[in-house]
């Protein structure tokens, strides 16, 4: 793939995972972007996993020919981008390994060296000139790991965004973008909106005409598509106008109340309702729609004394990437002692700008006319929020 006259694509796609990070469900596999710069010098822009090694560093002698590159930069060390440092080096014994200082450290921890005689240490504001190409480094810490440095081609106007614009599935599968890169941003950069938005900061006093991410596909076209996205993402804004119901059950009897406000509050105009049983669906997925839509109900069984083992997972998975700016409803089931909607609220309390709905619904074991008739409350009460 040619990026521009000077910048080509090295990198693999992988369909032989099943778990990314041992947790995201990736059907459409994964892609490990690798970039190349050929100029005056040559520039390699990180490597792949270590099962992909022999056939990146084909891809790459594919491009190079009998030229040596001259530099391998590092932007992160996560494995899946780091972990074929060792057979570049082995088989290009002569180029300078470019990271921050951070990611030697790391690379020692990897690979029991840093590269001594080799290494070139970058940091925010420096840049190097490879003849007519000039590259600009840019810290991004924290997203979303502390040692992550970007890099910004001023000739060619190309941002090598490390980890950002990132998503799920190989290149040589047509799906959704922003599904899958909300998936990836949330399950793993979400947590660090902070850092994101520090870093769009940077960016936008930068001309980019293309995104070169280390996961997913070149972006091109319609920058401020995926950037404004990347804003609300990072912001914790709502992205679209809906409400999720996430439910669990254990005998029907909660799912048939999420279903039935579900159904009331489409019927009210609702522009959007999304339902997802937490014991049954990918919990990935369940967490990017908590953050996509401005409404949250959460509903579920009194176990323990507590809540559901499910919801109280789902809970954690959203106050570990600081949930906030949202309504949320809550709806408990028990047939002795209802509990589960304190405990929900507590749990959540320690989120930002959580508004609670003023209803909350009980079922004692089913739905009879008077839990029928507190979910239609609820449903006037999110309709009018």
């Amino acid at each position: 793939m040619q990026i521009t006259d000077d910048i080509k694509y090295i990198g693999v796609n992988d369909h032989d995972i099943d778990l990314f990070e041992g947790q995201y469900i990736v059907e459409n596999g994964m892609a490990y972007n690798s970039y190349v710069i050929i100029d005056n010098k040559i520039a390699v822009m990180d490597t792949v996993d270590t099962h992909f090694e022999k056939e990146w560093l084909e891809n790459l002698k594919a491009i190079v020919g009998d030229r040596t590159p001259d530099y391998l930069i590092v932007q992160h060390m996560e494995p899946d981008h780091s972990a074929s440092i060792e057979a570049f080096t082995q088989t290009y014994p002569d180029a300078v390994i470019v990271a921050s200082a951070p990611a030697f450290t790391m690379m020692r921890q990897f690979f029991n060296t840093d590269y001594t005689d080799k290494q070139q240490i970058i940091k925010e504001g420096d840049t190097l000139n490879l003849g007519t190409h000039t590259l600009q480094f840019v810290a991004a810490p924290m997203v979303h790991w502390p040692e992550v440095m970007v890099t910004y081609d001023a000739k060619d106007k190309v941002l090598f965004s490390a980890d950002g614009f990132g998503k799920f599935g190989a290149l040589d599968t047509e799906e959704d973008w922003a599904c899958e890169a909300r998936r990836y941003y949330f399950g793993i950069v979400g947590k660090y909106g902070m850092q994101v938005q520090n870093l769009l900061k940077k960016a936008a006093a930068l001309d980019i005409q293309t995104i070169c991410p280390l996961h997913g596909p070149v972006l091109k076209e319609n920058l401020d598509y995926y950037v404004n996205l990347y804003q609300t993402w990072s912001s914790y804004g709502v992205e679209s106008e809906g409400v999720m119901i996430a439910y669990t059950s254990v005998y029907g009897h909660t799912k048939a109340a999420a279903e039935l406000l579900a159904d009331t509050l489409t019927k009210k105009g609702c522009p959007k309702v999304v339902v997802a049983d937490l014991a049954r669906e990918d919990m990935a997925e369940c967490v990017e729609d908590a953050f996509r839509y401005g409404k949250l109900v959460l509903a579920t069984t009194t176990y323990n004394t507590d809540m559901f083992p499910f919801m109280r997972e789902f809970i954690n998975e959203l106050s570990e990437r600081n949930y906030q700016n949202r309504t949320v409803a809550l709806i408990e089931n028990g047939s002795w002692a209802p509990m589960a909607a304190k405990a929900m609220r507590a749990k959540l309390e320690a989120c930002k700008d959580i508004t609670f709905a003023e209803n909350t619904v009980q079922i004692r074991s089913a739905l009879n006319e008077g839990s029928r008739a507190q979910i239609e409350a609820l449903a006037e009460e999110l309709m009018a929020k």
